[in-house]
């Protein structure tokens, strides 16, 4: 059964497990350029943090990046999943990072596409959006949620990324099947994106991680990831040139290569 409580979730191929979280006002859809091709090789879970996708709000319960951690861990225990690589994008990321302390005895490798400590900036954190520009997201969310999105999906690309019409009808499609979260939703995930960092988290984590970043990336900064490439200790970093926000999607295919690749290491290791 797909479901976890509110949350739910997919799988597909078998082997090692390898578990996909999305970001804000996404859904577990946008993996499909990844799912297909790793379940040839390795068990693959996708899940919709709730609110979004197919998965309730709760109506109590933690909040924050606190909640999303829960989604994620129990969907780990119920399928009781060991030697596992987590990959987060965004948001989803941020949850990954929350869930460490839960998850560590788990986890042998950690994937972060696009990650932030911190997605505003702060006097000690100069590498966030400015705070008016993330307040200025939240009120379009207020006015109109799908109107929003729309600039938000655009502002995930830059200038000739999506020049080659396969990779645009690529992207398009990946987008296209992602179904808009409750408004309720992507406001909550906007106050923990405004109000909550994860440096401290980010100390914590032990285990091989792979952090891929698109160099021109507006949404959140590539200095974001230098600065988790500096405290997570055993940590690697690899940009994409002229690349956004969505390297899996507009790079899917050297994105899904350096992820293979990190996976088959990790396995050569132990």
């Amino acid at each position: 059964m797909p479901f976890t409580g509110p949350i739910w979730y997919e799988e597909c191929g078998a082997g090692q497990p390898i578990l996909f979280v999305h970001g804000w006002c996404m859904s577990s859809a946008i993996w499909g350029l990844q799912r297909d091709l790793l379940a040839e090789q390795y068990r693959i879970i996708t899940l919709d943090l709730r609110g979004h996708g197919q998965s309730g709000l709760p109506d109590a319960g933690e909040t924050g990046f606190g909640g999303y951690a829960d989604d994620v861990v129990r969907v780990v225990e119920q399928l009781d999943l060991q030697n596992l690589v987590a990959v987060g994008w965004s948001l989803g990321a941020q949850a990954l990072l929350k869930a460490w302390p839960r998850l560590h005895e788990r986890l042998v490798g950690l994937v972060l596409v696009g990650a932030t400590p911190r997605f505003s900036a702060a006097p000690h954190f100069p590498y966030g959006l400015p705070p008016k520009e993330a307040e200025g997201m939240r009120l379009k969310v207020r006015r109109s949620l799908e109107r929003a999105l729309e600039g938000f999906h655009r502002n995930l690309f830059v200038e000739h990324e999506l020049d080659d019409p396969v990779v645009a009808q690529q992207v398009a499609e990946q987008l296209g099947q992602v179904v808009l979260p409750q408004p309720a939703a992507a406001l909550a995930g906007l106050e923990a994106l405004m109000e909550e960092e994860l440096m401290e988290e980010a100390l914590q984590i032990a285990c091989p991680t792979l952090l891929l970043h698109g160099d021109q990336d507006r949404v959140c900064l590539p200095e974001a990831s230098a600065w988790l490439a500096q405290a997570i200790r055993n940590s690697q970093r690899m940009l994409y040139a002229g690349c956004g926000h969505a390297p899996f999607l507009s790079r899917a295919r050297q994105f899904n290569h350096d992820l293979l690749k990190f996976v088959g290491a990790l396995h050569d290791r132990h």
